[in-house]
């Protein structure tokens, strides 16, 4: 990445400011900007990820670098994070939304404001923008959501297709170690104790609420723009990566949406484009000003002349699960959906993928607990090898289609999808479908995949349950996906009635009976563009200068999957340690460290068990804070249990051992059992 030194304006950088909100609660912001007298727009991102601290780093290389380039950039902490008043006691709630409009009206005020705001973020701030936009707060005039989604049931890390995933645990860890975090007494004074204790004792334990809504109900809709479109009447960019989980919504916002939009995928995990690995990474924060200044300054960027959609074709790789760079090409397609893609359709065989008829057969499948281990992450920050390996590993529990050699290249760009007729021994199971590409050597490269909930095989409202012994027709989406397979390879399907750890396994095994011959895949094939190659290329990567930080302690990072042979347990443990950093210009020590284990024994479907542990350490002189959290998720048939402990102490130095004396200030435990409701 490019570090610019200097820019069109000289920046000026306020460490924290309060804003009212019409409650009379505060948030607290950090705003860069430029040093002119001429009013300007104002750009804002509304995160509870604390400014302060834990994304000083991220906010140094982007905020600057926008109110270098003319606008006022600003961080805010949502209440009842960071500095910000008050406890945040769940996702997406009205107050959120509320407080941003009282946000947006608030900088659209102020004297170095021109009265025009846009509002950007990633993941929580991508979500929050779009839902911020339905609202439609007169000033905010334009939005960039990346990783993000526009249905909080479908396309989140909580439920995909009716089924439950692993990553509800994450996120719901994610949030349990950064509501139990204190503010900065440098900037809320000595009120931060009595602050600290009310967000430890408040906030609450997300993941039960999560699992309390098995089904898509109102507690989904609430927040989901998709439940109407024409809410959001200003203009959006809609960005993602292929190896994160939220590109699909990128997909439904460009077809439903009625205002000017753009989408941009690249082939990225769960980061900013110009951070994006893997790479190539671009230069998105140039995009953006293009983007402000188009929606934002009234000048013409030409940026609405480029396609609507861009997005990075990737080529066949050697699937190992952690590069730095995909190989491939941009494309673009000037609506969607495109004319320019038809469907390309292959008939399930007997164990292959052919496009004229096949007969029937009943094929029977019931995979191994141990098919999914070398999935990956749902959502891939790619920070450790959380890409999944070669499929190979996971196919033999699995059934297995497969075409002929390909002679011609074939591209797909978009979502393919599975239409089954299956019938189940069972009332309730499940399918994971991986779409992989097969090299001359034998490996397997998973190319996207999908799942479905057979009791949501009518949509996740109303889930019924099937009926054991009776064939139904159903249809599985796969994600979205740019890939070409070359010339000597082969398409395969691979179909299983588990995909643990990522997604929670059926409460009973269950046997599946496929038929071929009335199966069907169908591929969204695009033939090649003359005009992709005139596409405008993207910069290099710039950003700001980097915060000033000492490493003092140095991370670690794995994905370990072990075996006992003895005990029949298997376990995919995931450490992700980010060490002791010191950020230099406020003199503050980080510690972050997570670790995750998600086991099973044998081929016991109640035996599947996922834990999270945190610790999270801060420290300022005589400020001394650490965090530890700690969350059990198991099952039964009946129900999910739920066993979870929050300690938190003040840390004093002994003379023999500086860390020795943990006071602990706070404990609680929970223990919960929640029914399960056909998941």
């Amino acid at each position: 990445m490019h570090t610019v030194e200097s820019f069109p304006y000289e920046v000026r950088v306020t460490e924290n400011v309060f804003i009212p909100m019409r409650d009379g609660a505060r948030l607290a912001a950090r705003i860069w900007r430029p040093v002119t007298e001429e009013p300007l727009p104002a750009v804002f991102e509304y995160i509870p990820y604390r400014k302060r601290d834990l994304t000083r780093g991220r906010d140094a290389l982007n905020h600057p670098y926008l109110a270098g380039h003319g606008y006022v950039s600003v961080r805010v902490d949502l209440r009842g994070s960071g500095d910000s008043d008050g406890v945040l006691h769940d996702e997406y709630l009205p107050a959120e939304h509320d407080d941003a409009c009282d946000v947006i009206a608030w900088l659209a005020e102020q004297p170095w404001c021109d009265g025009n705001v846009g509002m950007m973020g990633i993941s929580w701030g991508g979500f929050n923008s779009l839902q911020v936009a339905a609202h439609r707060p007169p000033a905010l005039k334009a939005v960039v959501s990346a990783s993000a989604t526009e249905d909080l049931y479908v396309d989140n890390m909580h439920y995909m297709g009716g089924c439950l995933l692993s990553d509800n645990l994450s996120e719901a860890t994610v949030m349990f170690a950064f509501n139990s975090l204190p503010p900065d007494p440098a900037i809320v004074g000595d009120r931060w104790r009595e602050m600290w204790h009310e967000r430890l004792s408040g906030s609450g334990l997300w993941i039960e609420q999560w699992l309390e809504h098995q089904r898509r109900d109102d507690y989904w809709k609430r927040a989901s723009v998709n439940e109407d479109y024409s809410a959001v009447q200003c203009p959006v960019l809609a960005v993602g990566g292929w190896a994160d989980g939220y590109t699909n919504a990128i997909f439904r916002l460009l077809e439903h949406l009625d205002v000017p939009r753009l989408g941009l995928i690249g082939p990225w995990g769960h980061k900013y484009p110009h951070l994006g690995v893997p790479g190539p990474a671009i230069g998105f924060l140039q995009e953006m000003v293009r983007w402000w200044d188009h929606w934002l300054k009234g000048r013409d960027t030409a940026i609405m002349d480029e396609p609507m959609l861009r997005v990075w074709l990737q080529d066949s790789v050697s699937p190992h699960p952690s590069y730095e760079d995909r190989p491939g090409r941009w494309v673009g397609e000037p609506s969607w959906h495109s004319p320019n893609i038809e469907p390309r359709r292959f008939v399930l065989g007997r164990y292959a993928l052919g496009e004229e008829p096949a007969p029937t057969h009943h094929v029977h499948l019931q995979s191994p607990l141990s098919v999914g281990m070398f999935a990956g992450k749902w959502a891939s920050y790619a920070a450790t090898p959380d890409l999944p390996s070669d499929q190979r590993d996971e196919d033999g529990g699995s059934l297995v289609f497969e075409t002929e050699t390909l002679d011609q290249p074939c591209e797909i760009l978009g979502l393919p999808t599975l239409d089954l007729e299956v019938s189940a021994d069972r009332p309730n199971a499940m399918l994971a479908a991986r779409l992989s590409d097969v090299a001359p050597n034998g490996e397997a490269t998973r190319v996207t995949y999908g799942l479905l909930n057979l009791t949501h095989r009518d949509g996740s409202a109303e889930p019924r349950p099937l009926e054991p012994g009776r064939t139904y027709r159903v249809h599985l989406p796969l994600n979205g996906i740019a890939h070409s397979f070359p010339p000597g390879h082969r398409i395969r399907l691979s179909v299983s009635s588990s995909y643990w750890p990522l997604a929670w396994p059926s409460p009973e095994p269950v046997m599946l009976t496929i038929n071929t011959g009335t199966s069907t895949l169908t591929l969204p094939q695009r033939a090649p563009r003359a005009e992709d190659a005139t596409l405008r290329p993207f910069g290099e990567p710039e950003a700001a200068p980097p915060a000033p930080a000492t490493h003092v302690e140095p991370g670690q990072h794995h994905w370990k999957v072990q075996r006992d042979l003895a005990s029949g347990v298997s376990t995919l443990e995931i450490e992700n340690d980010q060490g002791t950093i010191v950020l230099d210009d406020i003199g503050t020590s980080v510690r972050r460290a997570t670790t995750e284990w998600f086991s099973f024994q044998d081929n016991d479907v109640t035996s599947v068990r996922g834990q999270t542990r945190t610790v999270r350490r801060l420290e300022r002189d005589d400020w001394r804070t650490e965090v530890v959290t700690d969350t059990v998720l198991r099952c039964t048939a009946d129900e999910f249990v739920i066993d979870a402990q929050l300690d938190a102490y003040e840390l004093e130095d002994s003379p023999a051992d500086p860390r020795s004396l943990r006071n602990r200030v706070y404990s609680q435990n929970w223990h919960r059992r929640i029914p399960r409701d056909l998941v």
